[in-house]
């Protein structure tokens, strides 16, 4: 069976194997790199678009059939490369699908230079939500905890069986009840780095998570179990859990930068897909404006970034229950 739609975009699993979608304008040429284990430098099987068939005005689409959930990938494309113009095409660099729903391992050593970036992983976004709905408490009646998920119950401390995860906030929903907590405020969960881009350990790691890789996915490393796509089901049992209590969740989104940085940072997605529409730029697009402080600025003027920006909030609410 051939797939030919093109939206949604990201990894959409079907009965027969998966569709990848991806934005670029820009691309002379798209491929994607599967990988069979998380651990792998190099994937094991390359696939290239074929831009006659596989693309459709800026959207790049492809069905391989027989692929199933857990399947891990990245996406690489080939384009102008012109730092001058802010065109950062880099058909070595191995690039985290924007809409990925979930991520696995960390940046993994390279001493070729080519920055590995922690793997996509195909989803099945079945889950048995047993009836669970929003709370819908009035905001005058909420008592809010923010809340750093793996500070809340890491240390010993706690008490708890799995410290520092969202199964670990699980365990603490009785201290949260006595309390009087009727939201808890995630500090970031969706996906950051939280060591170099090269592998190497960080004498001050990113403990806080304001520094995005994939707006889509959970933050791995507040997983329990370590299998791909795993944090998925674990992000979803916490909220279960929570809104069972009475507790709803709230999420503190982080949309105005991300980790690729500005002209001296490395290209780990956007940056390497269609840097013009995804971030604000300057001085003919040499330099990036920094509106975040954080070395770039998201381009929420355009409209495929903001149709991304609606994309994640309708996902952290319908696929995850948020209030």
């Amino acid at each position: 069976m051939q797939f030919t739609h093109v939206l949604p975009y990201g990894a959409i699993l079907h009965e027969n194997g998966v569709q990848f979608v991806v934005f670029s304008r820009s691309a002379t040429a798209m491929r994607l790199l599967m990988y069979e284990n998380v651990d792998d430098t190099e994937p094991s099987e390359v696939v290239h678009f074929d831009p006659k068939s596989d693309r459709w005005g800026d959207i790049w689409s492809i069905f391989i059939p027989d692929l199933k959930a857990g399947q891990l990938y990245h996406f690489q494309a080939d384009g102008p490369r012109d730092p001058e113009r802010g065109m950062w095409f880099d058909g070595q660099a191995r690039l985290v699908d924007p809409y990925a729903k979930a991520l696995v391992g960390t940046f993994q050593n390279s001493p070729d230079g080519i920055i590995r970036p922690p793997k996509c992983v195909v989803i099945d976004d079945l889950f048995d939500w047993e009836g669970d709905r929003h709370v819908r408490r009035d905001l005058s009646e909420s008592i809010i905890y923010e809340m750093q998920v793996r500070g809340f119950s890491r240390s010993e401390t706690s008490g708890v069986d799995h410290p520092g995860t969202y199964l670990g906030v699980i365990e603490k929903i009785p201290y949260l009840k006595s309390l009087g907590v009727t939201a808890v405020e995630l500090m970031p969960v969706h996906e950051f780095p939280t060591t170099g881009f090269y592998g190497e350990k960080l004498e001050r790691g990113n403990y806080w998570g304001y520094d995005p890789l994939a707006f889509f996915a959970p933050h791995s490393g507040y997983s329990f179990s370590k299998q791909p796509g795993a944090v998925v089901n674990e992000f979803k049992q916490m909220v279960k859990a929570l809104h069972a209590a009475g507790i709803e969740v709230i999420l503190d989104v982080v949309f105005n930068h991300t980790c690729e940085g500005n002209e001296l940072g490395p290209t780990l997605s956007f940056k390497g897909l269609e840097n013009h529409v995804y971030y604000m730029l300057d001085n003919g697009g040499s330099r990036y404006k920094n509106y975040s402080g954080c070395g770039n600025t998201v381009n929420g003027n355009h409209p495929i970034v903001r149709e991304m920006i609606f994309h994640c909030l309708r996902h952290w609410v319908h696929n995850y229950h948020v209030d």
